[in-house]
């Protein structure tokens, strides 16, 4: 089976096998093949309320070659979700018929309740036994956040979807280089309503477990770890402290973007971001009152995919 996730920064491929049944229930999927590119298909949305058609291009550039893999592998069930910017531009039809022509399948413009829901699912599957429940997992793209809460026996409590995601930060407040502190605290302010709001709808500070996701997480995590190299297997389910991401999140704030780039665990695509992705995680920490992060690698990619299995 094969998932796509499209979303505001990136557009993500997993290839993919079940795991074995004497494997257990909480086994996560045997990866054929993983792949991610940084096609910033939300740029500028946030402004005009359109995809930009040079976004939808690169996006259509990394989807055929996508469609090359997928096709390869012999991949028998397809499912693309296109999240937060292809949900709010008003010219989504253009990028539906581009995802057709390009794919051979529609792209499902899932909501944020959904989206949350397909990001619980690969995020909970395979946590350690010392993670205890209920979690919170916060993933946080480039357009929006979300924030849900669940546990391993009875799923998803509830979920809810904001858009503080780090490209729309970004967008909105961050735009020095590096940025003010007049531009940090807007966005913090920003940040801080839109957390508050969320905890208001899903019990988040009851939580036993922060689990975060997604790129601006796992960065934070491998500046936070020390790694000298971007290494999957060296971040997923680390645990950091609060503190920590504080110290981490600071520093990128204060640096320049050519600065930001020779960090070595940055993806080129992210460096003009992170900054407030970083924000996003240690605000979201705070006011739900987590004094750490455990990340995972495995997020709504991995849940799109659980989606398309049999007994799903």
């Amino acid at each position: 089976m094969a998932a796509i996730d499209c979303g505001t920064n990136s557009i993500r491929l997993l290839i993919a096998d079940l795991p074995d049944p004497s494997a257990g229930p909480s086994a996560p999927l045997v990866d054929v093949r993983r792949r991610m590119e940084i096609v910033r298909l939300g740029q500028g949305v946030d402004q005009t309320g359109r995809l930009a058609p040079e976004a939808i291009e690169r996006t259509r550039v990394a989807l055929a070659e996508y469609a090359v893999d997928i096709e390869k592998s012999g991949a028998e069930r397809v499912r693309m979700c296109a999240t937060s910017a292809s949900r709010d531009a008003q010219n989504a039809a253009d990028f539906r018929a581009m995802v057709e022509q390009t794919l051979g399948v529609a792209p499902e413009v899932v909501s944020g309740d959904e989206e949350a829901r397909l990001s619980f699912t690969g995020a909970v599957r395979g946590l350690p036994a010392d993670a205890e429940s209920p979690y919170l997992v916060l993933d946080i793209g480039g357009g929006s956040t979300e924030f849900v809460v669940g546990d391993r026996e009875r799923g998803v409590h509830a979920a809810i979807s904001m858009d503080i995601g780090c490209v729309r930060m970004t967008e909105r407040h961050l735009h020095g280089d590096p940025p003010g502190l007049d531009e940090i605290a807007a966005a913090r302010a920003d940040i801080t309503v839109a957390v508050d709001r969320a905890l208001a709808a899903v019990p988040g500070r009851e939580a036993a477990t922060l689990v975060g996701l997604a790129g601006s997480v796992t960065t934070v995590v491998a500046i936070a770890v020390g790694l000298t190299g971007y290494d999957p297997t060296r971040i997923h389910h680390a645990r950091v402290s609060y503190d920590r991401v504080a110290e981490v999140t600071a520093d990128l704030l204060a640096m320049s973007r050519d600065q930001r780039l020779a960090v070595p665990v940055m993806h080129p695509g992210r460096a003009d971001v992170i900054g407030a992705g970083a924000l996003v995680l240690q605000v979201s920490m705070e006011r739900a009152g987590a004094d750490s992060v455990v990340a995972s690698e495995h997020d709504i990619l991995d849940g799109i995919a659980w989606s398309l299995a049999p007994a799903a």
